[in-house]
Formats: structure tokens, sequence, C-alpha cells
């Protein structure tokens, strides 16, 4: 299919010139606008979605993803949780944007903005949902609709929760506990207006020449150490990442500085995340180069950073390198998602009801790389589910694609691309942590669909 060619075409060169990298962290699909949630353990990724083939020149998005991660380097694929489809009241085919996940009370609440049509919720029992709409209307629908993007959320240690949001002026409101409402006492029927000024977001030069505020759009609200951070996007187009700082989590705002500056790989436009997991902090945001410079087409990626002594955030570099270290070593002993990747080659993802979502579009050469397998004292089996309509095979190997070959896994047709069946094969014995290649091997296009993997 054209749009995979061209996905497989860029990933090729990038990896040619760069050698095996890491960011961006997705390859099945070009995700925007990270926001990662931490819960239980496991990091929860929400992503707006560009589509691989872009209408009118603009952006393209008409569904919210999900991916986790328990090591930082490894990420499941949980599909589509959301799209424009969720609301039953939405006339709009367009428009899904940067959104926020947040769990109270065992509830999650996903914030979505939807383009020119406010902000609104859906809310579910799972990180992973399914996610419901609870209200049958947008929660936020101001006079500044247009602007009303971006929703960033954090409940505070008093259990009063926050909503901010906003291009080119920043808002809040104050939830209520039920957080699908808010208190309607402050503000302008509950919407609070933040004080736009260069001492509370910096300063540059806007398109009319004239000195205003930096701060631009895509905010990100969190706590940390009694001090509240305010990350955005800054500086018009192209975007920095730049932050200010505040004791109290309706300001005044302190601008601090550049988080992260313009770089030629990234997109015009930018949106971060922050947050600590497993005693490490990470930077999320986006960049266009496995797009191959197309700023509609962005991908997620990640850095590990220090916060400096007194609580401010350096400079942040993209890098193509990424995470380098993983925080936890992978058990392969235990069934594995084949949509469980570190970094993979021409390769998309797809979902049903039977088994969820697998790895699909496997062609001749494609591979999947998994970090930090620790087979222990030694693994001697390898199993896999699959489904087929023709014949292919499964190359395990370890430290590089082309490293030493463990076993092959022959997949004879199942009985149809959604007939599944458990195959295994004896593979050579390997021991210690490696990087994992199943390497797809076959004369034909689409060999087979890929559900797990395990070994024994």
């Amino acid at each position: 299919m054209k749009t995979k060619f061209s996905l497989v075409l860029f990933i090729g060169m990038f990896l040619a010139t760069m050698g095996y990298a890491q960011n961006p962290i997705i390859q099945t699909y070009y995700t925007a606008d990270p926001a990662p949630m931490v819960y239980d353990g496991t990091v929860y990724l929400y992503t707006s979605h560009d589509e691989d083939s872009t209408v009118n020149n603009f952006f393209t998005m008409y569904d919210w993803r999900c991916y986790s991660s328990t090591d930082m380097v490894n990420w499941t694929d949980h599909g589509a949780v959301a799209s424009l489809k969720s609301f039953a009241w939405l006339d709009k085919t367009n428009g899904a944007w940067a959104p926020q996940c947040i769990e109270r009370n065992g509830k999650f609440y996903l914030y979505v903005p939807i383009h020119g049509e406010g902000i609104s919720v859906l809310v579910a029992d799972s990180p992973t949902g399914p996610f419901t709409d609870p209200l049958g209307k947008r929660l936020i629908e101001t006079d500044h609709i247009w602007q009303d993007i971006d929703p960033t959320v954090y409940v505070d240690d008093d259990g009063q929760s926050y909503l901010y949001w906003g291009n080119p002026k920043l808002w809040y409101v104050k939830l209520n506990e039920d957080m699908i409402s808010y208190d309607q006492s402050i503000g302008q029927n509950g919407v609070v207006s933040t004080e736009m000024t260069t001492e509370a977001f910096g300063s540059h030069k806007g398109r009319d020449g004239k000195p205003g505020p930096s701060y631009t759009e895509g905010p990100w609200f969190y706590k940390r150490n009694n001090l509240y951070y305010m990350v955005y996007a800054a500086a018009g187009i192209p975007e920095y990442i730049a932050y200010s700082t505040s004791t109290s989590p309706e300001g005044p705002w302190t601008y601090k500085g550049f988080v992260m500056e313009r770089a030629p790989h990234l997109a015009f436009t930018n949106h971060s995340g922050i947050i600590d997991f497993k005693g490490n902090s990470y930077f999320f945001y986006h960049s266009q180069e496995l797009s191959g410079g197309e700023g509609f087409k962005r991908s997620t990626s990640v850095e590990q950073f220090e916060y400096n002594p007194d609580g401010t955030i350096p400079v942040i570099e993209p890098t193509k390198e990424g995470v380098t270290t993983s925080v936890e070593n992978l058990n392969p002993f235990k069934r594995v998602e084949a949509e469980t990747i570190a970094w993979s080659e021409g390769l998309k993802t797809k979902s049903d009801e039977t088994v969820g979502v697998y790895v699909s579009s496997i062609d001749n050469n494609d591979f999947i790389k998994i970090r930090s397998v620790d087979f222990g004292k030694g693994a001697k089996k390898f199993e896999a589910g699959v489904a087929s309509a023709q014949s292919g095979s499964i190359e395990i190997r370890i430290d590089e694609k082309d490293g030493e070959l463990l076993g092959v896994l022959s997949v004879t047709g199942t009985g149809g691309e959604q007939n599944w069946k458990t195959l295994s094969t004896k593979m050579k014995e390997a021991k210690g942590v490696h990087d994992v290649y199943l390497v797809f091997k076959g004369e034909d296009k689409d060999l087979f669909n890929f559900d797990w993997w395990q070994f024994k």
C-alpha cells in the first residue's frame, strides 16, 4: 500500500543515516501531543494521531491512541482508545487534537479538544478504555471556542483539581470532585483568564512585530516538591518549549526560560509532557523526522533528564538515542504482546474483538526490536500466536537485526488472516540480557498477522 511504502522508505532512510535509534518511540503510526500518565507502576501514554494521508494540507486527526511501558524503552500499543465517533452529538469528522488523561477514585478521565468544538471529557474504568461520554455535550464551551484547545489537568494534594487550556491565552477552571463539571462561582461562569504578562510567560515579538508574552499553546501543568510548573509551546511558529513556575496552582506565574529550543527535525508545532517514573524524570515531545519533514505527520519522542538542585528544568536537547537505559528488564517467559516494540520497520497494528491489538502489514525484512530482554539462565523454545493465509517465517536474533540467529519459526498458512494458531520452534539456548530482533521473512506481501510471543 502506498502509505506503508512511504513510511517504510522514510524509516529506512532514517535508520541508514542515524543507526538504530530509539526516537521516535512509536513507528507504526504518526503520533503527536504526548500526554504521559503514571498509574500502578506503568506509564500510559495518550497521543493524538496524524493520519498517513493528509487532507487539505492540514492536521488530519480522527482518534486518540494509547501506549504503555513499564521500562521506558518498550511500548505496548493499545490501539485507538477513543475517537470523534465517541461523541454521538458531534457532527464533525476531523479535529481530534491534544488529549490528557488522569485517574481519580478508580476512574480515568480523558480530556480531549475537538478543533472548533471546545473541550470534552470521556470516562473509563481502565486506563485503556473503553471510554464513554458521560455528559452528552461539551465540558468547555466559551466565547473562545476555536481557542479552547490543549487541556491539561492536575489533582492537587488537597483534592482540588484544575483544568488549564488555551491558545493564545491561558484559561482554567476548578473541576468538581466528579471531574466532569466545574465550580461556576469563580471567574466568568467558572472560567478564569490567566493574566498574560511578560513577567509570567517571557517575551517575544509577534507576527505584527510587537512584543508580547511568549506563551503560545499546549500547556502541561503539574506539581513537584511544592512547586507548580506550567510547561508550554512558546514563541509562535515554529515553537520552542518554555516554562513558568508558581507557588500556587492559580499563579501568579514567573517565567523561567526555555526547556527545548527549535531544531531542524522538530515540527513547526511542539507539545510536551513531563513525568517522574521509578526515580527518573522524562520529557516527552514530538518531531517530524520520521515522516521526512512533514509537519502534519508528527511522531512522539522522549528524553530522560535531571532537574537542577533548585528545581529548575535544564535545556533539553532532542536526540535520536532517546532513553538509553531501561528501568527494568523485560521477562520473556511471560506472554508478551507482539505490539510491544522498542523499534520497528515497515509494520502497522490493527485490532479486533477476538485478540485485541496485533501486528499487521508484515512484509519481507520488516522487523521488531525489543530491548533489554532477560533470558536468565536460558531459553530453549519460542512460541508465537499467528494467523495467515500464506507462509513466511520469523527469525529470532539477538543484539542486532543481523545478529546471532537463535532460531527460525516457520509460519505456514493457518487457514485465514483471523484464524489464530500457536506455533513453536526449538532454538539455540540464550542466556543473560539482550536486545531481541524478530525479523520477518517471506516472498509475499502481508505475510501473516502476529499477536503475541513467549520464550520457554
